[in-house]
């Protein structure tokens, strides 16, 4: 018996009917294009969030936390609605709204992936609920259907206007490859990301500067991509070059200018990406991380002085490449570094940390990981 159908035992007083896993996730490459029909290239890490799951008999949503420990919510289906005020249990909620269940069901949730870091515990404890429910309920749903209920859930129900990229990967990574994910039909192809045989290592860094998303921010920045589109009258970014934004810079605002020049040039870094992975040309990769976190960091403004200062320490230590991921204003750090030069690294970004009065960050590496999963 797995630890989850343990712990369902000790809440609930029997075993539950069905477990699940689903993992976090970094993006290499792609942040904040989802939602503007690019490509990404993100990958699953080992950290996952689990749930066990059994039918009721009778109307009501219980569901309990393994990290609120003692706590169990009960929710009548009749109050499911994205009008229902709450906490945490909006996203277990809103997979079960957007899935059309209409049974009454015991949930305990263990979530592994570090809250705040911008390594998507959300889409995680979506992925892993759909999953459940999908087999549960012989739903039928294919992965890239489960995606797109399980953003309507985050986009509808929680309110927060997430793109398709971290349901997406949560449900369909495969270990050993980084996900080739087009965001348009969310067909995928699997690119070989094996760093430690050439000496590397992807460090991520956890700012401990934990973020929120659902404040405004992440759907200003959204919005004003929209205002492009429609200016533009394209459907969306990906149909949009540089030579024709610059043709029209004097018809936009200058802030719509900038946050379309990096959707438009961040699609452009994630093929090149693709190209340099194939090459193993690392050195490349490298420069495009580091491109990257330029552009999010002057053009689309979502970085903070943690994140900066994570990139430019690591920088310095000699990564290779390094850059903030995740919706910005706050979580983790991804750098590309030789694998001999680690722990010199992370010393380097404590000190400049210390330095400047910051909390200590954390560090953790991950290999590329499975997704979703019946346990």
């Amino acid at each position: 018996m797995n630890s989850i159908s343990t712990l369902f035992e000790k809440t609930y007083g029997h075993s539950p009917d069905i477990c699940a896993s689903a993992p976090g996730r970094v993006n290499l490459i792609g942040e904040h294009i989802d939602y503007s029909e690019g490509f990404v290239l993100p990958f699953a890490i080992n950290d996952c969030t689990e749930v066990a799951i059994a039918r009721t008999n009778d109307t009501v949503i219980k569901i309990a936390s393994v990290q609120r420990k003692s706590e169990v919510l009960s929710i009548a289906l009749s109050d499911i609605s994205p009008a229902l005020t709450g906490d945490w249990e909006r996203y277990v909620l809103g997979v079960i709204w957007s899935l059309g269940i209409t049974s009454g069901l015991e949930i305990i949730v263990d979530g592994k992936v570090p809250l705040g870091a911008g390594l998507s515990s959300s889409a995680a404890l979506e992925a892993s609920v759909a999953t459940a429910l999908n087999s549960l309920f012989s739903l039928g749903h294919d992965l890239p259907t489960l995606a797109r209920l399980c953003q309507r859930a985050e986009n509808v129900y929680v309110g927060m206007p997430c793109g398709i990229m971290d349901q997406s990967v949560s449900l369909m990574a495969n270990k050993g490859s980084a996900l080739l994910l087009d965001c348009r039909d969310l067909t995928t192809r699997n690119i070989a990301f094996d760093v430690a045989s050439h000496g590397l290592e992807l460090l991520i860094i956890d700012t401990q500067a934990h973020h929120e998303l659902v404040d405004g921010g992440y759907a200003e920045r959204r919005a004003s991509c929209d205002e492009v589109v429609a200016q533009f009258n394209i459907i969306s970014m990906r149909h949009l070059t540089m030579a024709q934004l610059d043709s029209k810079k004097a018809e936009i605002s200058p802030t719509q200018y900038i946050r379309a020049r990096h959707a438009v040039t961040e699609i452009a870094r994630v093929m090149d990406a693709v190209v340099a992975l194939e090459k193993s040309d690392f050195a490349e990769l490298g420069k495009l991380i580091n491109a990257s976190h330029a552009s999010l960091r002057d053009d689309y403004t979502v970085s903070c002085p943690e994140l900066d200062c994570a990139v430019d320490a690591a920088i310095a230590a000699g990564a290779l490449g390094a850059r903030m991921v995740g919706g910005g204003f706050g979580g983790s750090a991804i750098a590309l570094v030789k694998a001999e030069n680690v722990a010199d690294t992370k010393i380097e970004i404590q000190r400049a940390f210390e330095k400047a009065g910051y909390k200590a960050p954390r560090f953790f590496t991950s290999l590329p990981s499975q997704g979703a999963r019946i346990l």
